[in-house]
């Protein structure tokens, strides 16, 4: 008895993880016979075809299930072990025996650059996950630093296996890629320099004649365009150059992940954060290629593991002791 409620309670959390990972399966398209058209009536339909596609692609995603932290309430981590090792099986990686992680190593404290007996390392709460994923399926891991904007596509191309960059679960992302379970829950704040705090209230304070920075295809990039559509808006590709835009008074607030900005308010006396930044997807999700359910439904098993055991909390708490070590 006591066997087959394992196996059912197994079951069970496939089927939970699977659904809060958010994998879809892309929407096939069908063809019927017709007259030749001409090469103009054919250039039409063909972009108004691939327009139907997008639109469709874009709607699946927004009526999605939108992944959420892992319920861990009560986990049987004997029964989890155990579907981790069978899925573990199903798992082909573009490199045989090696795990390929992409991320942008410049977002304290999710993956930063440190120097340890003056070696280069990566590091970070989201480097700790992937080397916990790599050594689930008991091979090796490396981490491929590249720009933030470029991971999906490097994905999709299948260069590497995960992108685990702090990646929020927006209907664009998911309709492009895969979408774990969350592993991390977080909010977005605006950064000031401290000497301004006397000048601004809040969001609103930020319109014509002020500029905002944030990094180039990030989820801060979509807030700043929202919150302040009137101010001029300075993209750049990793978080330290828009801190020293923010310091060098070449910009006049900057949008930074909330756990990233209290690691810069930590060591920069300067700057401060200015107020919450209104976000419905606050959280961070495991990017996989589309339509890879088998790397998928490993994630969410290894992800429920490590938040349900503590690791998870542990990887967080390391990282921003790194962090802080490394900027002071």
């Amino acid at each position: 008895m006591k066997k087959f409620w394992s196996i059912l309670l197994a079951s069970m959390m496939i089927l939970s993880m699977t659904a809060c990972g958010g994998s879809e399966t892309p929407a096939s398209s069908s063809s019927s016979e017709a007259a030749p058209a001409s090469s103009s009536e054919a250039a039409s339909s063909e972009a108004a075809s691939a327009s139907s596609e997008a639109a469709s692609s874009e709607a699946s995603a927004e009526t999605a299930d939108v992944p959420t932290m892992p319920d861990v309430s009560n986990v049987d981590m004997a029964a989890l072990d155990a579907q981790i090792d069978e899925l573990a099986a199903k798992v082909t990686l573009a490199n045989e025996g090696k795990l390929v992680m992409g991320t942008s190593a410049d977002f304290a404290p999710y993956e930063f650059h440190i120097l340890d007996n003056g070696v280069d390392k990566i590091v970070g709460f989201d480097v700790a996950l992937g080397q916990a994923i790599a050594d689930e399926l008991g091979v090796e891991f490396e981490v491929k630093d590249i720009s933030f904007d470029s991971i999906l596509m490097e994905l999709n191309a299948g260069t590497i296996d995960l992108g685990i960059a702090g990646f929020s679960p927006t209907p664009e992302r998911m309709a492009a890629v895969d979408m774990s379970c969350l592993y991390y829950t977080g909010g977005q704040s605006l950064m000031i320099r401290k000497a301004d705090a006397d000048k601004y209230t809040g969001l609103s304070d930020f319109g014509a004649g002020k500029s905002v920075g944030a990094q180039t295809g990030s989820i801060q990039e979509g807030l700043a365009k929202e919150q302040t559509p009137e101010a001029a808006l300075v993209s750049l590709q990793t978080v330290p150059s828009i801190i020293m835009e923010l310091k060098s008074n070449k910009i006049d607030a900057a949008y930074i992940e909330t756990v990233v900005a209290e690691g810069y308010v930590k060591t920069q006396d300067d700057l401060m954060i200015l107020c919450e930044v209104p976000f419905d997807a606050e959280g961070s999700s495991v990017a996989v290629k589309k339509g890879n359910t088998e790397m998928l439904d490993f994630v969410n098993a290894v992800i429920t593991k490590v938040v349900a055991n503590g690791d998870m909390a542990k990887f967080v708490e390391e990282a921003n002791e790194l962090s802080t070590q490394a900027a002071g």
